[in-house]
């Protein structure tokens, strides 16, 4: 009789080997309306086995550590049940904008948090330390973009439809962006000084919603794809600042990620929208000016066959 003597290690790394098959062939069925049912079916399939070798593999026994666990499933499974089966189809732009939006503040603060229990104590090296600037950095723009997004979609008052757009606004993108990445560098160089980790998601989370207002809400779906896009990247980026690193959190975010941009370039060649405006906030557009329109068509025109 063949047995296999597998290490705790060995049996996790195998287990997320599984659940990162169950999510590739989950994405792969979702690319056609017959077998999408069963891709979702698969890729629940993948988290669920995620989440039991989280809970009995990794929490090391400590019963605080489960109860937390427990609780946070808890929660988290209550709120995702009371989603699917209350909001109507046509929201579902809005709660996908929602959910990418908790999985970017997820990844930020599994970063901060990782670096709160390592950082301080260990010399890190430079591939964790900017692992957990990135992570901080995409996983804040994601999480308030995204809820900016809601509320557009949601045609929330706070967040008007039309873009809000002022003098100067890429260039004010571009210094916070350019800033935050400064301060990524100077904490893969000095690993313990934390504070700037607290600007850098400070920043953040205002470039998140600078980046979303200057863009209207008849372009929120696509928006909503690149913030998909940006909470897998987040996600994969908190994976290689966890200690040890994650591998399954790598694979999801990265396919995440690649998926989420790949539609968005599709999405922007059929709804006739430049990436680069989405991108960057819409600031290639030009600032609207105070009173109505002077009638005249607006946009660019393409002629499209039936095909």
């Amino acid at each position: 009789m063949l047995t296999l003597a597998l290490t705790k290690p060995e049996w996790i790394n195998l287990a997320y080997l599984g659940a990162a098959v169950l999510f590739i062939l989950g994405l792969k069925k979702l690319g056609s309306v017959k077998t999408a049912v069963r891709g979702n079916q698969l890729s629940a399939l993948g988290m669920l086995v995620a989440c039991i070798v989280t809970f009995f593999f990794l929490a090391g026994g400590d019963a605080i550590s489960l109860i937390w666990i427990a609780v946070a499933l808890g929660i988290g499974g209550t709120v995702g049940f009371l989603l699917a089966t209350k909001v109507q189809m046509t929201g579902m732009p809005q709660m996908v904008g929602l959910l990418n939006g908790f999985g970017g503040i997820a990844s930020l603060l599994v970063a901060c948090g990782t670096y709160a229990l390592v950082g301080f104590y260990d010399a890190l090296p430079w591939d964790n330390t900017l692992a957990t600037g990135l992570a901080v950095l995409i996983g804040g723009v994601t999480f308030t973009g995204s809820l900016i997004a809601f509320g557009k979609l949601q045609g929330l008052k706070i967040t008007p439809s039309k873009p809000i757009q002022f003098a100067g606004q890429k260039w004010v993108i571009a210094g916070m962006s350019l800033a935050c990445l400064a301060l990524t560098g100077v904490l893969m160089a000095e690993p313990g000084e934390g504070w700037t980790l607290v600007v850098i998601a400070v920043l953040a989370l205002v470039l998140g919603i600078l980046l979303v207002i200057g863009i209207g809400g008849a372009d929120m779906p696509v928006v909503i794809a690149l913030l998909n896009s940006y909470s897998g990247i987040a996600a994969s980026m908190a994976g290689f600042a966890l200690r040890p690193t994650n591998q399954l959190l790598i694979i999801v975010g990265a396919l995440v990620g690649a998926s989420g941009l790949i539609l968005t370039s599709i999405m922007c060649k059929a709804m006739n929208r430049s990436l680069m405006n989405v991108l960057f906030g819409g600031v290639g557009a030009e600032i609207a000016g105070g009173g109505g329109g002077d009638g005249k068509a607006q946009g660019t025109a393409r002629e499209m066959t039936a095909e």
